[in-house]
């Protein structure tokens, strides 16, 4: 049985970012994520937690659990994560999504040990763009400027968040 680590100590290791598979997230219904693997190879995309017309209201972080799950089967083990921090929401049911899914991927890295840590909006759009406070339009620019092709601005920000990660060594600059 894994035993959870305590909350201190879930803050990724500088050194995290050189030795496995990384993955970045910017939680949401359409949920984008940015994964560097131990090859170095870097893939993106989205995927959606929509719940469908006949779903209870757990089924979303259901869904979203197994695919961490995949995702660090198919992938991992996954080294560390990193995600975007939204501290304003623009209404209450994205608010409620978001919670659910961030307390959905805090639980499922404690329990395997996977250290986690949110980086705040404003710290992504100003390391991708130059700007706190850059709209989508310019996040997406800024990927396809780094050679991406996200197909939203939900990718576009998954993407940020990794580079970000990798470029700072997980913020200690």
């Amino acid at each position: 049985m894994n035993t959870p680590i305590p909350a201190q100590d879930v803050r990724p290791e500088p050194g995290a970012i050189n030795r496995s598979c990384i993955l970045a997230l910017d939680l949401g219904t359409s949920t984008g994520w940015a994964l560097r693997s131990h090859d170095g190879l870097i893939t993106s995309g989205t995927v959606s937690f929509r719940p469908g017309r006949f779903d209870g209201g757990g089924m979303r972080y259901l869904r979203f659990t197994n695919w961490l799950t995949e995702l660090d089967r198919l992938s991992g083990p996954i080294a560390a994560i990193w995600f975007e921090e939204v501290r304003r929401h623009a209404g209450t049911d994205a608010a409620h999504v978001y919670g659910g899914l961030m307390a959905t991927l805090t639980s499922w890295a404690e329990l395997r040990g996977i250290p986690y840590e949110g980086v705040p909006v404003g710290t992504i759009k100003r390391h991708a763009t130059g700007r706190g406070n850059a709209p989508k339009e310019a996040m997406v620019a800024a990927a396809r400027a780094r050679g991406f092709s996200p197909a939203d601005d939900n990718e576009a920000d998954a993407i940020a968040i990794l580079d970000w990660a990798i470029e700072t060594n997980g913020g200690v600059e």
